[in-house]
């Protein structure tokens, strides 16, 4: 009698102390956005540890051009960049666009992520601080023009939450800093808060919007950057096709300096593709 108990208490035995690991474990959020940017922003999302990211971002002209520029066809600007993960939290990058020849750079240092379980956390939280340099030839060459003037900076905090699988939102509190600008009305410094969202349609489609609210811009000819686009996820690659009325990929121009209006049909077409390569597969080094 006794022998026949054995197999069930042992059984119960192992059921138990499953349960009590699950209870133990912590689930964090993941994919909240399908690439470490929404649109022209940065997502929540970092790449992997020893995971580089190749990125093509491209704007084509106006629609409102009609039939004569094709609809904006005739006319682009591109950005090609690199980022590559550090580590799970640290990721940094760099690029190159063609909109004002402009270099960028940027780190990206991710502090808290969404999890459940034995920790907690609502939300993800993550700080990017960019540095860019426009190369442009000066208007005026014969003014003495200095290398610093052409320098930008911007710092902005992230915070996120995967609501559920198919929905995800984030807040982009920014400061973009401009050591030169065109008239003593202008500020230097433009604060900004933006938004951003995602929705999931189908297992590799989403619809993704993002929108920035300027604080104090003191420019009657700048307009708050709104972005709408869709993502299309191919296996290795994430196309990323949108609308936009910001020519700038990069926070110095689209925060501070969009000047397209969507009432009048100031819409960039444009898209990003995203193709990741695994540099130094850090999980199967030993551990320190």
């Amino acid at each position: 009698m006794s022998l026949g108990l054995q197999p069930v208490l042992a059984q119960e035995d192992l059921s138990a102390l499953l349960e009590s690991m699950e209870e133990k474990t912590t689930e964090y959020a993941t994919a909240g956005f399908k690439t470490t940017r929404v649109i022209n922003s940065h997502s929540i999302e970092n790449v992997g540890a020893g995971v580089m990211d190749f990125k093509i971002s491209h704007r084509f002209g106006y629609i409102n051009g009609g039939i004569y520029e094709l609809f904006g066809l005739d006319q682009a600007s591109i950005r090609i960049g690199l980022d590559y993960g550090i580590t799970k939290q640290l990721m940094v990058g760099f690029g190159r666009s063609s909109f004002e020849k402009t270099y960028d750079g940027f780190v990206k240092y991710k502090f808290l992520r969404q999890s459940s379980g034995v920790k907690n956390m609502p939300i993800s939280a993550a700080w990017v601080s960019t540095m860019a340099i426009k190369t442009l030839k000066p208007s005026d060459p014969e003014r003495e023009n200095y290398f610093t003037s052409n320098l930008y900076y911007a710092h902005q905090l992230i915070i996120g939450r995967k609501f559920s699988e198919a929905f995800t939102l984030q807040l982009m509190p920014s400061m973009v800093h401009r050591n030169l600008v065109e008239t003593t009305n202008d500020n230097n410094d433009i604060f900004a808060i933006g938004i951003a969202a995602r929705q999931k349609i189908t297992r590799r489609v989403a619809v993704n919007a993002e929108y920035y609210y300027q604080l104090n811009q003191t420019d009657p000819d700048i307009t708050n950057s709104l972005s709408i686009g869709f993502d299309l996820e191919t296996g290795g690659h994430v196309f990323q096709l949108h609308f936009t009325n910001s020519t700038s990929m990069i926070e110095k121009g689209f925060i501070p300096e969009t000047t397209g209006n969507w009432l009048d049909g100031d819409i960039h077409f444009g898209f990003n593709v995203s193709r990741v390569f695994t540099i130094v597969n850090k999980e199967m080094k030993k551990p320190e």
